[in-house]
């Protein structure tokens, strides 16, 4: 099993009597995280309970606990033992998190649960267990995972992390970093050798994410409709959201493509990022940018929409995104600055960075009062220009 990032901090949690919490996209690798900090536990006092199984589900929906607990303990749990109890997507199981606080006060029990909604994690879930549970977020491979999965990982590769652009390393991994741009960091589709078969799992997986968690997630019944407006915010990627604009593209009600984007957003789809402003006002009063979770996905929902511009920012902001806060800056004249990073650092996205765009992003940041700046090139500029941080350095 190739090591994530995330499993060292998953590693540490595993020790403490806290709920275990892993959310993010489907097949994003949750349930593998999962089954990894099982593998870590000595004894053998623990269970996998995967709730897409139907058996499962209706175990879990009994509205008597005990039995359940009785259930358990025929599966081989020894309730007066410390155990582990690792349940996969428990959004589909609609009172399981009552359960694992009654069976969390009653027994001596540690859980690792993952789920596919941010919503439902972050809001009914955490009521059900405040002060119990410790959420991690799970995303598609940084670049550096993607290295790792590719057996392409040089040692102290760590070190070039946001450096400056370094000739041998860009050499190295140049068209590595192409093939991520195009088919994204879902672990299976980086696992596949042949194109052909890269797509056909992306579709897949937009497939599957539309007529699963969508479906089980709310109460639209006509995944078409959602498919549809998916394509149409693709080829949108990295603009703002006009309601309206796309309401009447899409001939969807202009509520209900809102309601629609924030599922998307809850389910991990796409990422909102907001306007920086130290003016609350302002913020609530400007749109927000869209961007896509991973752009693999992306790539097979816009096809020829979307220009390579656009594909490009979308993947430094999927890389962004799992680092820190993102925002981006616009003045009423229509200047911008493409990320706003930690409130702190001001990045330009160039697909060919050249030495005006430093000086320009300069200029903007410091009428910002921010004094930290980072241009971002994803080719390598004829005329010497070397002022900038290679895309492929981001991790």
């Amino acid at each position: 099993m190739i090591i994530r990032s995330l499993f060292e901090p998953l590693l540490q949690h595993l020790k403490l009597r806290q709920v275990t919490v892993i959310t993010g996209m489907r097949r994003v690798g949750k349930s593998t995280a999962a089954q990894y900090l099982l593998e870590q536990v000595k004894h053998n006092n623990k269970l996998f309970l995967d709730c897409e199984r139907v058996e499962v589900r209706l175990l879990l929906n009994r509205p008597d606990y005990e039995s359940i607990v009785d259930e358990l303990k025929l599966m081989g749990l020894d309730f007066l033992k410390p155990c582990i109890i690792a349940l996969d997507e428990i959004q589909l199981v609609e009172n399981l998190p009552s359960l694992i606080k009654y069976i969390y006060d009653t027994y001596q029990i540690k859980f690792i649960v993952t789920g596919s909604s941010a919503y439902y994690m972050k809001n009914q879930f955490s009521e059900s267990l405040a002060g119990r549970k410790k959420i991690f977020e799970m995303y598609p491979l940084s670049f550096l995972e993607f290295l790792h999965f590719k057996k392409k990982l040089v040692r102290d590769s760590q070190k070039y992390a946001w450096q400056p652009y370094n000739k041998a390393w860009h050499n190295r991994y140049q068209s590595l970093y192409e093939e991520y741009i195009q088919f994204g960091g879902f672990p299976e589709v980086v696992l596949q050798q042949d194109q052909l078969n890269k797509e056909d799992l992306l579709r897949d997986i937009i497939n599957s994410y539309i007529e699963l968690d969508v479906k089980l997630l709310s109460d639209y019944s006509v995944s078409e409709e959602l498919y549809k407006l998916v394509k149409l915010l693709a080829a949108r990627a990295g603009n703002k959201i006009d309601y309206s604009k796309i309401a009447s593209v899409a001939g969807i009600n202009r509520q209900k493509i809102a309601t629609y984007i924030q599922l998307l957003e809850h389910t991990y789809l796409i990422y909102l990022v907001k306007p920086f402003t130290k003016n609350i006002d302002k913020e609530i009063s400007q749109q927000p940018k869209l961007y896509f979770s991973d752009t693999g996905i992306l790539n097979i929902l816009a096809g020829p929409q979307l220009s390579s511009g656009q594909l490009f920012e979308n993947c430094i902001a999927a890389q962004l995104k799992p680092l820190g806060q993102l925002q981006y800056y616009q003045k009423k004249t229509g200047q911008e600055i493409d990320f706003i990073f930690n409130g702190t650092m001001a990045i330009e996205v160039k697909e060919t960075a050249i030495k005006q765009d430093g000086k320009v992003l300069q200029q903007r940041a410091a009428s910002i009062e921010i004094n930290k700046q980072t241009l971002v090139s994803r080719n390598i500029p004829q005329n010497g220009f070397q002022e900038f941080i290679w895309g492929g350095n981001i991790f």
